[in-house]
């Protein structure tokens, strides 16, 4: 988990440095089709088919249309605002997973795991300040980006159980495929990259697949509860990143606010081991 979350946050500055370059769209567009490759020669070697007519279920349209918005609008907050901030509203992902599977999934949450949900989201407020000198619009982006994965993730768990991760990482990079495009119409049409552009989206793209791998390798083989809070791990790896790659620096209350996610989230899911 702790490798899958280092790989990410290096796709990420990745993808912000190849967008001071050529625009976003066209970099989530060759992004997309460059992990889609990758997974469908993983999915091949593992003995399934590349196509499956699950594909068109209920279940994975409603999560391909939260992987567009989450993909976008992720994408457009750690290329407009600071990796830091970015990263850390990030990480309230799984309180509004478990808040979500509340309510949608009728999951039991206890009035402890609501309160952590509260307090994370305490966390992001801190971090977005409305109201405040500092506060950013901009900032919204990312709030909008987690809600759109939080989605995703939970239409995963509805998803059809004969689709593999290999799968179903086909289906989330075909979607980045298509927020890609999405994005073109608003940020121009396609330009030849220049060959740095072209080795950090190459690079993303590597980094990308090998996060994902090990994710599901941590999932599948590890107990769930265990292995799960080391995703805040990812804090330490993006934050630290935004520090040294890009010359950011947080400020208090970003800190604070990260640390109180994190402390949330960790609360959220060592509680849900004890039900």
């Amino acid at each position: 988990m702790v490798a899958a979350m280092a790989g990410f946050a290096v796709e990420d500055m990745l993808l912000k440095a190849a967008a001071q370059t050529i625009g976003l769209g066209q970099i989530l567009l060759m992004f997309g089709i460059a992990g889609l490759a990758g997974f469908a020669v993983l999915t091949r070697r593992q003995g399934r088919p590349i196509w499956d007519r699950a594909y068109l279920g209920r279940a994975i349209l409603i999560r391909s249309v939260f992987e567009v918005t989450g993909r976008i609008f992720y994408a457009l907050a750690f290329v407009l605002t600071p990796l830091t901030s970015a990263t850390a509203i990030l990480q309230a992902t799984p309180l509004v997973v478990v808040g979500g599977a509340a309510i949608f999934l009728g999951e039991r949450v206890g009035w402890r795991r609501w309160t952590a949900i509260l307090v994370g989201l305490g966390g992001v407020m801190m971090i977005l300040r409305p109201g405040l000198e500092g506060f950013s619009p901009l900032s919204i982006l990312a709030v909008i980006g987690m809600i759109g994965f939080a989605g995703r993730d939970l239409a995963t768990r509805a998803a059809p159980p004969q689709l593999s991760a290999m799968q179903l990482g086909i289906c989330g990079f075909a979607m980045l495929s298509v927020a890609g495009a999405i994005l073109m119409i608003w940020t121009g049409g396609p330009v030849v990259p220049d060959l740095p552009a072209f080795a950090f989206v190459s690079g993303a793209t590597v980094f990308g697949v090998f996060a994902y791998f090990m994710l599901t390798l941590a999932m599948r083989t590890g107990e769930v509860g265990a292995v799960t809070p080391f995703r805040y791990s990812r804090l330490l790896f993006g934050m630290g990143l935004g520090v040294l790659v890009f010359g950011e620096r947080p400020d208090l209350l970003t800190i604070l606010g990260a640390l109180v996610i994190a402390f949330s989230g960790t609360f959220a899911l060592l509680r849900a081991r004890r039900i």
